[in-house]
């Protein structure tokens, strides 16, 4: 039920009602350093676009950040108002370090950028089932951008451009779903 569904939303006609609950899950958790810029924009926008698509009850986005300074913060100010800009609610999410049972409990952790892909890699417990690798591979438009750039130091078009690729890649990977692709190829993927 999830296939036609994400076809039918990509090819811009209504969704419909919401998937029975039997349907398949899928876990993914957006990750970048401090989880308030980054990658809550990334979840916001795929929470977005999978309810668009009617598919939010069966696929569940999180995020969490390598590091736990901001713990229980909301995301950054400017994240929330670009984000808010283009129909995107970040308000309710809240700041969390990543813990190891997340390696277990997600099916595919994506970072934003290749430090914070290392520092999984590193603290991945070895029975682990989740997939780490990165978001920018399931873009689409911005191929040749291998990271979301950390926008925390500089000015609102740098929220914007995180918006900008984090629409690429969500759109990513919708497609890669509808079209029963794994989101991470072997060569993107670590296990």
């Amino acid at each position: 039920m999830i296939i036609p569904r994400l076809k039918q939303w990509l090819s811009g006609e209504p969704a419909g009602l919401t998937p029975a609950p039997a349907a398949a899950r899928l876990r993914i958790l957006m990750v970048c350093t401090g989880n308030i810029c980054r990658s809550p924009t990334a979840e916001g926008v795929l929470r977005h676009k999978l309810a668009q698509a009617g598919l939010g009850a069966a696929i569940h986005v999180g995020s969490a950040g390598t590091q736990g300074y901001h713990t229980a913060e909301p995301p950054d100010p400017r994240a929330v108002r670009a984000a808010a800009a283009r129909g995107y609610d970040l308000s309710r999410l809240r700041a969390r370090p990543l813990r190891p049972e997340d390696f277990q409990q997600f099916d595919v952790l994506l970072a934003m950028d290749q430090t914070h892909l290392a520092w999984m890699a590193k603290r991945r417990p070895p029975q682990a089932s989740g997939q780490i690798g990165l978001l920018m591979p399931l873009a689409r438009r911005h191929r040749a951008v291998a990271e979301v750039p950390d926008p925390y130091y500089g000015g609102p078009a740098g929220f914007e451009h995180v918006l900008d690729l984090g629409e690429d890649a969500c759109d990513g990977i919708l497609e890669r779903l509808a079209q029963q692709k794994p989101l991470l190829d072997a060569a993107d993927a670590r296990r």
